[in-house]
């Protein structure tokens, strides 16, 4: 049902900025931004009940809160950087929108470094009982 919502809310969007681009050009940017910015903050309400999920799992299996908060901040990160650069680019500013792609690549890489350190070390740690 959410996807449908969803759709309904793109189908929306998109009719309304055809309807802007015939009588007010300049709107069809902040239509599309608001529109997906509605499409986000909706989906965002049903991703919270898989977090509650996950924290749970997480819990039960002994993972580490510092690497699951890790692997949700690089998710958010690249949701955010893809919201952004598409807004940008559907203004017509493609170079723009793929600089922020690039520099949002490299903030991923330079978060996940403390994953990357705990998995050196689990795979140390299997070495030595070998």
């Amino acid at each position: 049902m959410y996807i449908l919502r969803l759709c309904c809310i793109a189908v929306i969007t998109a009719v309304s900025a055809l309807v802007l681009k015939s009588h007010k050009s300049e709107l069809v940017p902040l239509c599309l931004t608001a529109g997906g910015i509605l499409m986000f903050l909706f989906a965002f309400d049903y991703l919270t009940e898989s977090v509650e999920f996950i924290k749970s799992f997480t819990e039960g299996a002994g993972i580490d809160n510092d690497i699951i908060r890790i692997i949700f901040k690089i998710i958010g990160i690249g949701f955010l950087v893809e919201l952004t650069a598409s807004s940008i680019s559907d203004m017509g500013f493609n170079s723009i929108a793929d600089k922020l792609v690039l520099c949002g690549k490299i903030i991923i890489f330079v978060v996940s470094i403390p994953i990357l350190n705990a998995t050196y070390k689990i795979i140390v740690s299997l070495i030595n009982l070998v």
